[in-house]
C-alpha cells in the first residue's frame, strides 16, 4: 500500500519521493515530534477545526457546454463539486480542492473551469483532462475578496473578475486616504495566456466609481460586460450633530418628537438626509446643503467594452439601480439587463409601533426588487406589490408572507427571452416572471408562479433549457435541488458534504428567513446585516415609545457629564457587522444589548461580558423592527445566537502578508500604545484594547480595539468603545464642513464620492484622519500630551490612520493565501512558498499542500522544520523540497494554501474529521466525505 500511496507524481519525481520517504524514516525514528507515530499522536480526531466566514455566494452553479456536467462551489468545504447530469437526478463524480470560500464558478470549455475564492483572493483554474475528474493547474492572484467571474470578448477568451480596490496582491496603492477613488475593480486576464508570473498577469485592472463590487453579466454577443457595485448606496448621508442647532425642530434642529413618551429630552444627535436631485433634505423638506461637502452620483452598474484590447469602460453608468445589488442576468433576445437588489428606506426614523412619534420603519426596511436596464433606462420593479405596508404584524405564516419573495439572488432567462427565474434567499423559493409583465410592471404576485425549495436559502440558479430543469443551490443545507418549472415542483434534492458544525447549520436560517421573521415575508436580519455583515448605511432606530434604561457599563476613560443611561432615541447609527462579536462584550454602538442588567444592582456589570446573553437581547427587534407579530421562540433565538457568535472577521487586506508594518503603520502603532494623548492620562490603547491573544482558555481569544467597556464619544452620548477591525471597509466618503470641535482642515467641496457614510457611530466623519483631528485629542490646556497642530500633528494623524486601516484581525493576513507551483512559474512562485512556510512556522496559519495523480487526491500538512505529513497515517514525513520537485520536475502541479490555525487536519488530511485520513480511505475505497463510511 505504501508504494502506491507514495507515487503522487509521474515519472522520475516518484523516485524522488520514495527516496525522500526512506531517508526521512531513518532520520526521524525516535524523534519527539516528526516521527510517524508521534506525528499521528500529535493530531486529534473528530474535531473539524471549522472557521465560519459566511461569504455570500454569487455564481455557485454552472453547466458544461454539453450540459452533461454540473459544477457547484462547495463554499464551506473549499471545493468544486462535479456532478453528472441525468434525467431527474445528479450523480456525484468528483470533488476538487480550490481556495478558501469559493463563491463563483464559470465554465470556459468542457475541459476547463475557473473558480473564484473569496477568502483566498484567488482564482483556481481547474483542468478536466479526465472527464468529470479535475485538478487545479493554476492559481491566479487578484484583489481583495473576489466575488464573480465571466468570460467575454472575442471567442470568450477574456476572464473578468470583480474585486475590492485593495488587497496584498494588487499591484497598486489603494489610495485609502484619497478622495474620488473608486473602491471597486474588475481584473481582466487573457484566458489563453494568463501569465507565468506568481499569480498571473492581468491585461487590465479597471477601476469602477462605486463601492466594493459583486455581480457581472455578459451581453449575448459577448462584446459587453456589465459590472455592478454591491453596497451601492441610495443617496443618503448623516449630518453630524455638531451642525444641527440645539433645541429641536422649533429652533431649526431635529424634527419632532424630541422626547420619548416620558417627556425625557433626547440627546443631541445627528440626522439622516437624502439627496432629492437638487438638495440634501430631511423629512421636513429642509435643505442641509451647507453641511455636506461632497456629492453622491450613485453610479451602480457599468458597461465594459470586452472587445477592446485591453478592455475599457464605456462612458456613463446606470444610476439609481438599488441600494444593495446582488446579481445580474441578460435577456438573450432583447439584451435588457435584470438586476436583483433591495432598496433601503433608512431615512425613515424610528422602530416600534410609532404610537408616540407617528413614524416607524417597522416592517418596511428594504424592498426586494428587480431593476430592468435598457438603452439608457433604469426601471425598478418591486417584487412584492401585494404587501400593504400600512398594516403590520399579523401572525406568520399569512397570505402576504406566502406570496413574498425576499432577497432575490441569482437569475436565469429562458432561451426565448420570455421567462425570468430568480432565487429568493429569504423565502426558500424560486420565482418565475414573464419578462414582458415584469418590464411593464403588470405582473401580479402569485404563489402559483413560485416553486418552494426544500433545502432552504436558495442562492445559485442555473437553467437547463435542454431538459427544462432548474438546478438550485440551497445554502441552508449545502445541497442542490432539481426543479421542474412546468409542474412547479421539486423533483430531486442532492446533498453536498458539509463540514460546518451543527450549530452553524441549524442557526443560519434565522439570519435570512423572511417568511419566519416578518409579517410581510420580505424582511429579516439580513435585510441590513447583508450576509452577516453590514449594508454601509446608517439608520435612526430609536423608539420613542420606550423608557430610558440603565446602562450597567463598565466604563473606562475620562469622566463625563453626559448621562450614561440609554435614552430610547439614540439618533443615526451605522449598521454594525454581526461578525466577530464573540469575546467583545455588550452589543450595539451603545452596548445596549447587554446581559449586564440581568444581575443584581450590587454588581451591575457582571453580565456585560456574556455575549450569549447580549445577543439574546436582540429578540425584540423581530417585532419592533422586522415586523413580526412577536419575538421568535426562545429556542430559535438561542440557535441563532449559537450560529452568529461563530461568524468571524477575515484577515486584514491592508496589512502585509508577513504581518509586518510599514514605517507609517509602525509609527502609528507606537503612538497608539505610546504616552497619554487624551487628558494627560489615556493613550489610544487604554480604551481601544488590542490584545490578539486575549484571555487564556477563551473560546474566542483576542481583543481587537475594544474589551467591551463604554466611554464618552467626544460628542453627546456614552458609547461602547468600538472594535477597529473593519475600518478599511468604510473608506470612500470624503468631504466634511468645518466644525469647532475638529481642527481646521480641507473643508472645501470635494466633489463626487462613492459612499454616503464613513466613520464614527453615525458615519458622519469622512475619514479616520478627520476623526483623530478632534480637538479632544489635540495638545492644549488640560491635554499636554495630545497631538500637536500643524504639519507635525497631521503627520502623526496620518500615521495613526495608516495603522488603524491595517489593524489586527482575528486571523493573520496570510490566512487564505495560496499559490500553485508548476514548472513554468518556479522562479516567481518559490519565494511565495517560502513566505507561506515561514508564516506557518510562526503559527500564523496551518499550511496544506495538494496535488493529484489521475483521480487520486494527495494532501499534505506542514509539520514545521521543512517537513510535511501525508494524508496516510503511519507514513513518515516528506521533505518540502520534494513537493517542489514534484511540481517543477515531475510536472504535477502542487497548490499550497495557508488555512486558519486548527483547520489544517480537516482541510489537508481528514476531510470528514472521522479520524481516518483521506488517503487511507481512498485506498480502502471508502468515502473521505462521509464519516459513516469507514475502511
Amino acid at each position: 500500500m505504501k508504494e502506491e500511496v507514495l507515487m503522487v507524481c509521474p515519472g522520475h519525481a516518484r523516485s524522488f519521493l520514495r527516496r525522500s520517504v526512506v531517508s526521512s524514516l531513518a532520520l526521524f525514528v525516535g524523534s519527539s515530534f516528526a516521527g510517524s507515530a508521534n506525528a499521528d499522536a500529535s493530531f486529534g480526531s473528530g474535531s473539524s477545526g471549522f472557521t465560519t466566514f459566511e461569504s455570500g455566494q454569487v455564481r455557485p452553479l454552472a453547466l458544461s457546454p454539453s450540459g452533461r456536467l454540473l459544477f457547484a462551489t462547495n463554499t464551506p468545504d473549499n471545493r468544486l463539486e462535479v456532478f453528472e447530469v441525468r434525467s431527474n437526478t445528479l450523480v456525484h463524480r468528483s470533488s476538487v480542492p480550490t481556495g478558501l470560500e469559493p463563491v463563483a464558478v464559470a465554465v470556459r470549455s468542457e475541459n476547463e473551469v475557473w473558480v473564484v475564492n473569496h477568502l483566498s483572493d484567488s482564482v483556481s483554474i481547474v483542468s478536466f483532462d479526465d472527464p468529470g475528474h479535475g485538478r487545479v493547474v493554476r492559481t491566479l492572484h487578484v484583489g481583495d475578496e473576489p466575488r464573480d467571474i465571466v468570460f467575454a470578448g472575442r471567442g470568450r477568451a477574456k476572464a473578468f473578475i470583480t474585486t475590492a480596490h485593495r488587497g496584498q496582491n494588487a499591484p497598486y496603492d489603494p489610495q485609502l486616504s484619497t478622495q474620488g477613488v473608486g473602491r471597486a475593480d474588475v481584473w481582466v486576464f487573457d484566458a489563453n495566456r494568463p501569465g507565468d508570473t506568481l499569480g498571473g498577469t492581468p491585461q487590465a485592472i479597471l477601476n469602477l466609481f462605486t463601492d466594493t463590487p459583486r455581480a457581472l453579466a455578459v451581453s449575448t454577443d459577448g462584446t459587453t460586460v456589465y459590472a455592478a457595485g454591491f453596497h451601492s448606496g441610495n443617496k443618503t448621508q448623516t449630518i453630524n450633530e455638531g451642525f444641527i442647532p440645539n433645541g429641536g425642530e422649533a429652533n431649526g434642529g431635529l424634527p419632532a418628537p424630541n422626547t420619548n413618551f416620558q417627556g425625557i429630552v433626547q440627546p443631541e444627535v445627528g440626522l439622516i438626509v437624502r439627496h432629492n436631485g437638487a438638495n440634501w433634505v430631511d423629512e421636513l423638506g429642509r435643505s442641509w446643503d451647507s453641511a455636506v461637502r461632497f456629492s453622491l452620483p450613485d453610479k451602480d452598474v457599468f458597461a465594459i467594452d470586452a472587445t477592446a484590447n485591453p478592455p475599457v469602460l464605456r462612458p456613463g453608468a446606470f444610476a439609481g439601480v438599488g441600494t444593495v445589488l446582488f446579481n445580474m442576468a441578460v435577456n438573450p433576445v432583447s439584451g435588457k439587463v435584470y438586476v436583483s437588489n433591495t432598496e433601503a428606506f433608512n431615512e425613515v426614523r424610528f422602530e416600534g409601533a410609532g404610537n408616540f412619534s407617528g413614524s416607524s420603519v417597522r416592517g418596511h426596511l428594504h424592498e426586494s426588487r428587480i431593476t430592468v436596464l435598457g438603452m439608457g433606462t433604469v426601471t425598478p420593479r418591486h417584487l412584492n406589490k401585494h404587501i400593504d405596508y400600512g398594516t403590520c404584524c399579523a401572525p406568520v405564516p399569512n397570505a402576504e408572507t406566502e406570496k413574498s419573495l425576499a432577497f432575490p439572488q441569482s437569475m436565469a432567462v429562458s432561451a426565448d427571452g420570455r421567462l425570468l427565474y430568480v432565487s429568493a434567499l429569504g423565502s426558500s423559493k424560486v420565482g418565475i416572471f414573464r419578462t414582458a409583465e415584469l418590464e411593464s410592471d403588470s405582473f401580479v404576485p402569485n404563489e402559483g408562479d413560485q416553486i418552494p425549495v426544500s433545502g432552504g436559502g436558495p442562492t445559485g440558479l442555473v437553467l437547463d433549457d435542454a431538459r427544462q430543469h432548474l438546478y438550485v443551490l440551497t445554502r441552508f443545507d449545502n445541497a442542490i435541488s432539481i426543479l421542474d418549472p412546468a409542474s412547479r415542483r421539486e423533483i430531486a434534492h442532492v446533498p453536498m458534504y458539509n463540514p460546518e458544525p451543527l450549530a452553524v447549520v441549524r442557526g443560519r436560517k434565522f439570519l435570512y428567513d423572511a417568511r419566519f421573521s416578518s409579517a410581510h415575508g420580505d424582511s429579516a436580519c439580513a435585510s441590513c446585516h447583508v450576509f452577516g455583515d453590514f449594508d454601509s448605511l446608517a439608520w435612526d432606530l430609536g423608539n420613542p415609545d420606550n423608557p430610558v434604561v440603565n446602562n450597567p457599563g463598565p466604563f473606562v476613560g475620562p469622566p463625563t457629564t453626559v448621562d450614561p443611561n440609554f435614552h430610547p432615541m439614540k439618533g443615526p447609527m451605522t449598521t454594525q457587522s454581526l461578525r466577530g462579536m464573540a469575546n467583545h462584550g455588550p452589543m450595539h454602538w451603545r452596548g445596549d444589548r447587554t446581559g449586564g442588567n440581568d444581575t443584581p444592582s450590587a454588581q451591575p456589570d457582571s453580565g456585560s461580558f456574556d455575549e450569549n446573553a447580549g445577543f439574546l437581547k436582540f429578540n425584540p427587534a423581530f417585532a419592533d423592527l422586522v415586523g413580526r407579530s412577536e419575538p421568535i421562540p426562545d429556542a430559535d433565538m438561542q440557535s441563532f445566537t449559537d450560529f452568529i457568535l461563530q461568524v468571524t472577521y477575515p484577515p486584514n487586506p491592508i496589512r502585509a502578508l508577513d504581518d509586518s508594518l510599514t514605517a507609517d503603520q509602525k509609527a502609528g502603532r507606537d503612538f497608539f500604545f505610546g504616552p497619554p494623548s487624551l487628558k494627560g492620562e489615556f493613550n489610544c490603547v487604554a480604551c481601544h484594547k488590542l490584545d490578539p491573544q486575549g484571555n487564556p482558555g477563551s473560546s474566542a481569544p483576542g481583543f481587537f480595539g475594544t474589551a467591551g467597556e463604554s466611554s464618552f464619544d467626544c460628542i453627546t452620548q456614552v458609547l461602547k468603545i468600538p472594535h477597529l477591525r473593519n475600518q478599511y471597509q468604510k473608506v470612500g466618503m470624503f468631504g466634511m464642513a468645518e466644525a469647532p470641535f475638529i481642527n481646521p482642515g480641507n473643508n472645501e467641496f470635494l466633489g463626487d464620492q462613492v459612499r454616503g457614510f464613513g466613520f464614527s457611530h453615525d458615519g458622519s466623519f469622512d475619514s479616520v484622519f478627520r476623526f483623530v483631528s478632534l480637538t479632544a485629542f489635540t495638545r492644549g490646556p488640560g491635554n499636554p500630551e495630545g497631538m500637536p497642530t500643524g504639519p507635525e500633528g497631521d503627520r502623526t494623524r496620518r500615521q495613526l490612520e495608516s495603522f488603524q486601516l491595517a489593524f489586527d484581525s482575528n486571523l493573520k493576513p496570510i490566512v487564505g493565501q495560496q499559490v500553485t507551483l508548476t514548472a513554468r512559474n518556479k522562479a516567481s512562485a518559490s519565494p511565495r512558498i517560502d513566505l507561506l512556510l515561514a508564516r506557518a512556522d510562526a503559527h500564523d496559519c496551518d499550511l496544506v499542500a495538494r496535488t493529484h495523480l489521475g483521480r487520486s487526491e494527495s494532501g499534505f500538512l506542514y509539520l514545521g522544520n521543512g517537513q510535511f505529513t501525508t494524508n496516510h497515517r503511519g507514513l513518515p514525513p516528506v521533505d518540502e523540497k520534494l513537493l517542489r520537485r514534484a511540481a517543477t520536475s515531475g510536472g504535477q502541479a502542487v497548490t499550497y494554501t495557508c488555512v486558519p490555525p486548527g483547520s489544517g487536519i480537516r482541510i489537508g488530511l481528514d476531510r470528514d474529521s472521522d479520524g481516518t485520513w483521506d488517503g487511507d480511505e481512498q485506498d480502502a475505497a471508502t468515502d473521505p466525505s462521509d464519516p459513516a463510511s469507514q475502511p
